[in-house]
């Protein structure tokens, strides 16, 4: 049992305890990931941060924003929920991610990146708006400092007196950084001259009793002559931040010093503190990219940096840099998902070609990207989760399909991914596919349809085409009487009065589910555009059941229904697909049984 419950109880141990305060939460942190899984390295890497910044700061009144979320399992462990941390994304348990249900310390939910200094932000006003005192503080990672981060930055004024962003930077997003960013943090790091003069000289000027103006402005010109002739620049200074750090992030005496300093300042502060991504475990340590996001593991085994190749993340790598050997057009793109979508099996390849680009978490910027590679004659593939893509669609709209641009979609992670929870279920895809003009979609449930769309979607197609793949391994066999129609597959019984439309990964349990009925099955493989085939047969049958693992609202169900009725349908369409959006942590075929796509509630409704 760790010998705190509480902030407060953080702020009564001697400085002395802190030390073994944070190897007791890292021997915790390794112990529940082992069993539970989830993000380790990152968690690792700021222990002293967030005892310190309890050890400082007021929580609840002082409202901590985490970034991503997913380095929150600490300021978990320190806000009463110790007790429950066995639990840990777990059905019923507490979730991998801030949530404000869950806790009055969980300020903002935070299951996305680079949203914690507008919360913050946001946070900051309210409290002025209500004369309600404290701060805001928004906790950020270098990886999460692009794209919406800078629009808040941008936004920030003097005014905003009580804001503190600590920039957590460990030189790393999931895989390393490479961005001018990282480069602008590390030259700061090996810079760092001018704070150590800045802060000296500020103190040896407290000391004299009597200052007069004049000797002010010298001071001034002294500190601007000595910070243009140590550093030249601080864009976080230019841009109206007082700018404290470097701080050694594991060094409790710098932590709590520099968020006291900026805990009394009435100005916007940034605290820049680097720390080391995976913290006191050997192997995460050595490999903070593949101990990123864990599943279960032996902590006293040597574990393997190699990805499993049954997955389909790994094989639509394999295969696109299979097709990158013969075709010198093909890049790829990712959004710093390097390993977690299998492409670095086509950065290795094509490093020298200079064929791969990681732009960071900018999913915006990825997209506008691929769409100007294409315009210049390029094959572009950007490879992104299911839940990330939401977060481009106006470039998607604007810059992918009005046009349109030739951009190949992989989104992994389509469907139900489990114990990451509400914010990372991919379910929305289908939906918000479907709104974009001239968009083609397919949707592969084996290895060998994922080679083939991927070839499709290449070659065949001429706009914006997604190929979307399960997360984890191939989990179904084609019968043997299956027919292939090129865009979709038929089984069962041709001349049964039920016809059952599906797609992806829950044709599995479609299956199965259907085993002894006289129903006649159509397994769709390219799934946008409809093909007309498809709604000419659906229109022959008495009962027509349509299963996704989608949304309902706007999704592809709801698309052949009113296409149906439009075209004089009248026997009986059942729609099953994801009523409730907000899908909570478990395993897969918890929440699967929890929206109704389990293999038990389809036998129900056929």
């Amino acid at each position: 049992m760790l010998p705190v419950q509480s902030p407060d109880d953080v702020k009564r141990l001697r400085s002395s305890e802190l030390p073994a305060l944070a190897a007791q939460i890292r021997a915790r942190l390794i112990e529940t990931v082992s069993h539970t899984g989830g993000h380790l390295a990152s968690n690792l890497g700021v222990v002293e941060l967030t005892i310190a910044l309890h050890r400082v700061f007021d929580s609840p009144a002082d409202r901590i924003v985490f970034d991503v979320g997913h380095q929150c399992y600490t300021h978990k462990l320190l806000t009463g929920r110790a007790e429950r941390f066995s639990t840990l994304r777990q059905a019923g348990g507490i979730s991998g991610f801030p949530k404000r249900a869950e806790s009055e310390h969980d300020a903002f939910i935070a299951g996305h990146s680079s949203t914690s200094i507008s919360a913050a932000m946001g946070l900051a006003r309210a409290k002025k708006l209500r004369g309600e005192e404290g701060k805001a503080i928004a906790v950020i990672g270098d990886g999460a400092l692009s794209g919406l981060a800078f629009e808040a930055l941008n936004d920030v004024d003097g005014t905003l007196d009580n804001l503190v962003v600590i920039l957590n930077d460990n030189e790393m997003s999931i895989s390393r950084n490479f961005t001018t960013i990282a480069r602008h943090l590390a030259r700061i790091r090996n810079t760092s001259g001018y704070y150590h003069f800045k802060d000296g000289f500020e103190s040896a000027l407290q000391r004299i009793p009597l200052v007069g103006e004049g000797l002010r402005e010298g001071v001034s010109r002294i500190k601007s002559a000595a910070k243009e002739a140590l550093y030249h620049s601080n864009l976080f200074e230019n841009m109206g931040f007082t700018y404290l750090g470097p701080v050694d992030g594991h060094d409790f005496s710098q932590l709590c010093s520099s968020f006291l300093r900026a805990k009394e300042l009435r100005e916007p502060v940034l605290v820049h503190v680097h720390t080391q991504k995976g913290r006191g475990y050997r192997q995460a340590e050595e490999n903070p990219g593949a101990f990123h996001g864990v599943s279960r593991f032996n902590p006293d085994e040597e574990q393997s940096c190699e990805m499993p190749p049954d997955t389909f993340s790994e094989q639509a790598g394999l295969e696109l840099t299979r097709l990158g050997e013969k075709d010198k057009s093909i890049v790829a793109v990712t959004a710093a998902m390097k390993y977690a979508t299998g492409l670095h099996h086509f950065s290795a390849r094509f490093r020298d070609e200079g064929r791969f680009f990681d732009v960071g978490i900018a999913e915006a910027h990825a997209a506008v990207f691929a769409s100007a590679l294409a315009a210049g004659g390029m094959r572009p593939v950007f490879c992104v989760y299911s839940s990330f893509l939401q977060r481009a669609y106006d470039q998607l709209l604007h810059d992918c399909s009005l046009e349109p641009a030739h951009v190949v979609l992989g989104v992994d992670r389509a469907g139900i991914v489990g114990e990451d929870g509400e914010t990372h279920q991919g379910i929305f895809d289908v939906a918000l596919l479907l709104t974009l003009p001239g968009a083609a979609v397919y949707s592969p449930v084996t290895f060998d349809m994922l080679r083939r769309d991927f070839s499709r979607a290449l070659y065949e197609e001429k706009g914006l085409c997604a190929v979307r793949y399960p997360r984890g391994k191939e989990a179904f066999t084609l019968p043997q009487d299956a027919v292939d129609h090129l865009d979709w597959w038929e089984y069962g019984v041709p001349e049964a009065e039920e016809l059952v439309i599906t797609y992806g990964r829950i044709v599995s349990r479609v299956e199965r589910a259907c085993r002894g009925r006289a129903c006649r099955v159509l397994l769709l493989e390219r799934i946008l555009p409809l093909p007309q085939a498809i709604l000419d047969t659906a229109a022959q049958y008495r009962r027509v059941v349509f299963i996704e693992e989608g949304v309902r609202a706007g999704g592809l169900g709801e698309r052949m229904a009113s296409l149906l009725l439009e075209g004089g349908f009248t026997g009986e369409f059942v729609l099953r697909a994801i009523e409730n959006p907000v899908v909570p942590q478990g395993t897969v075929e918890e929440c699967l049984c929890a929206v109704g796509l389990d293999e038990e509630s389809l036998r129900r409704i056929l």
